[in-house]
């Protein structure tokens, strides 16, 4: 079996969206060979972690400019999609897709510009969207509104979800609620995964060693943004009161740390070994406040083996069980209490060993291939 998966950008690790794509396509190529088309947006080339899959072959279309590219997003705003999604639909994907699609199953439109360009291919045979969020729910959430209204948006996504053979969910609420947006809609939870298999579990924390509280994220995105200032503000001046000897080591791209900042908290960017933070690390926190989907930084942390603290928020889109899997706090305090439970070692042990275990089970690449076989 051979499939093809459409996307509107190159193929790049780097964010959340990239690497639910990433696994996707691993988990199609552990069943056959995978072609991946892709319209040039963003990093300038695919990188080694699509280039070195076995299996895998890279398709690039050049995008239309000027006119045409014009003419496209007019179309598709008059068809009902929103216009700032309408300027990113690349024609030249439908018209490689439809010469592509001759003995390819599925056929995968990775992310609603892809839908939409092949939309005209999905009427005369089997698509299936990826859903990376529900959008409608996921834009109002973030308080959005280049897409539109949020009732301008659900007629939309409505008519997408609808329209394909069968759309993949990230989450079970995001499942819930496009069941409940689009009725006729054949629906499919396609969790994001990671590479399970590949990661170590962080090593037991010796004691006497610094207790260190660790925070992943892509801070370009608003609701890190927000975890982060929820994070420093609320939480780690309780947690001190009890341990002022934790620290908190912040990693990723995009934080501009505020003036004054309390020299226990560590914003450390861009790095490129994230093992070895995990490694370093004694628990890992989520707090994320408002956005959707699952995050995979939450995936990430778990397959470490490491005690995760999370919101509600953050946990809504994962399967886990709070106290078993993680430990769950609600609000500046619950969430402060939250991490000095996850500093006892036995506590820590017990819900790092059930999260990785979950991880393995539900969140890998193996799972995913299990799931979309079935």
């Amino acid at each position: 079996m051979t499939s093809l998966l459409v996307t509107s950008y190159t193929p790049a690790l780097g964010t959340g969206r990239a690497a639910r794509t990433y696994g996707i396509v691993r988990a199609l190529a552990a069943r056959g060979p995978v072609d991946v088309l892709y319209a040039r947006f963003g990093p300038p080339a695919p990188d080694a972690a699509f280039t070195g899959l076995d299996g895998v072959r890279l398709h690039e279309v050049v995008a239309s400019r000027g006119a045409r590219r014009a003419l496209t997003a007019a179309r598709a705003v008059a068809a009902g999609v929103p216009p700032a999604l309408a300027r990113g639909v690349v024609p030249e994907l439908g018209a490689a897709a439809a010469e592509l699609a001759s003995g390819r199953d599925p056929v995968v439109a990775d992310d609603p510009m892809a839908a939409v360009a092949l939309s005209r291919l999905a009427r005369r045979r089997p698509v299936v969207y990826s859903a990376h969020n529900l959008e409608s729910a996921f834009r109002s959430g973030l308080g959005r509104d280049a897409w539109g209204p949020r009732p301008y948006v659900e007629r939309f996504e409505r008519r997408l979800l609808e329209s394909v053979a069968e759309a993949w969910m990230p989450s079970r609420a995001d499942l819930d609620a496009a069941a409940r947006l689009a009725p006729r809609a054949r629906l499919r939870l396609v969790p994001n995964v990671v590479d399970v298999a590949a990661v170590a579990a962080a090593p037991a924390r010796p004691a006497g060693a610094p207790r260190t509280a660790l925070m992943v994220a892509d801070f370009t995105y608003a609701p890190n943004r927000e975890g982060f200032g929820f994070l420093v503000s609320d939480v780690l001046p309780r947690v001190w009161e009890r341990a002022p000897d934790l620290r908190a080591r912040i990693v990723g791209r995009g934080l501009e740390p505020p003036a004054g900042l309390d020299p226990r908290v560590s914003p450390a960017g861009f790095v490129e070994d994230l093992e070895a933070e995990y490694a370093a690390a004694g628990l890992a926190l989520v707090p994320l406040l408002t956005g959707g989907g699952s995050p995979l930084k939450f995936v990430e942390a778990l397959a470490h083996g490491l005690p995760v603290v999370a919101t509600p928020r953050a946990a809504a889109g994962l399967d886990v069980r709070a106290g078993e899997h993680y430990l769950e706090g609600a609000g500046g305090a619950g969430f402060a209490d939250a991490v000095l439970a996850a500093l006892d070692p036995e506590r820590a042990a017990a819900v790092g060993t059930a999260g990785r275990a979950l991880a393995e089970r539900e969140y890998s690449i193996e799972a995913l291939t299990r799931r979309l076989a079935a």
